[in-house]
């Protein structure tokens, strides 16, 4: 068996505007879902029935359908349902932000539910109303303490937008997949893509570490 890893080389340009891409979907996606994972949590805790209902419901759905059901889903589906069709790279993140923004509610929820509940009744005996005492009070310290957990996301994220390739959303995964077809070198082009993710991957996972160390909750 021989080898040609100038067909890598040669594609060079193209896997660093797939990289360009892939960081631009797991950026996008987080500036979206972490207010409205915020929004959603504090719909579930508002204590008002009907909105703790409609964010049950949209955190049971996206957290635990696949994401590449959803990517599908927001693909084939929304474009009929809202009677227009959308971008590939908008339907990508819409995708991303459902299912990333279900996940982040319940890490902000888990941050707001460990703050001792003395801290929001001594908000509300100050006049505050109950969404200001979450606003200025429970919630500052409820993300400090999930930090480790929303950066956990993002190194699930940054791996999880190679979904969207199938929908033809050019990147990183998808450069590697349209050059293996053309190009047949399956060996060296799936080694070079894993080489890229492990290389993008592995300092994100030791700033995870570091964190987690830093920051994770102790009692």
């Amino acid at each position: 068996m021989t080898y040609d890893w100038s067909v890598v080389w040669d594609a060079r340009w193209l896997f660093l505007k797939g990289v360009g891409v892939t960081f631009m979907l797991a950026i996008v996606t987080m500036i979206i879902a972490i207010p409205l994972g915020i929004v959603i949590m504090v719909m579930r805790t508002s204590g008002i029935r009907i909105l703790e209902v409609i964010a049950t419901v949209f955190v049971e759905t996206f957290r635990n359908l696949p994401l590449i059901l959803i990517v599908f889903w927001a693909y084939y589906a929304l474009p009929q349902i809202i009677g227009m069709s959308l971008g590939n790279i908008t339907t990508g993140l819409i995708a991303l932000v459902l299912n990333v923004s279900a996940y982040n509610s319940e890490n902000f929820r888990a941050g707001v539910n460990s703050i001792r509940k003395g801290q929001m009744e001594a908000g509300l005996s100050l006049g505050m109303s109950w969404w200001q005492a979450m606003r200025k009070i429970v919630l500052p310290q409820g993300i400090k303490r999930i930090i480790p957990v929303l950066a956990s996301t993002w190194v699930s994220l940054f791996k999880g937008t190679s979904l969207v390739s199938t929908i033809g959303v050019a990147d990183l995964a998808y450069v590697a997949m349209d050059l293996r077809g053309r190009s047949f070198r399956v060996l060296e082009v799936l080694t070079a893509l894993a080489v890229i993710y492990w290389v993008l991957g592995y300092p994100q996972a030791k700033l995870v570490d570091w964190l987690h160390r830093k920051y994770g909750y102790r009692e």
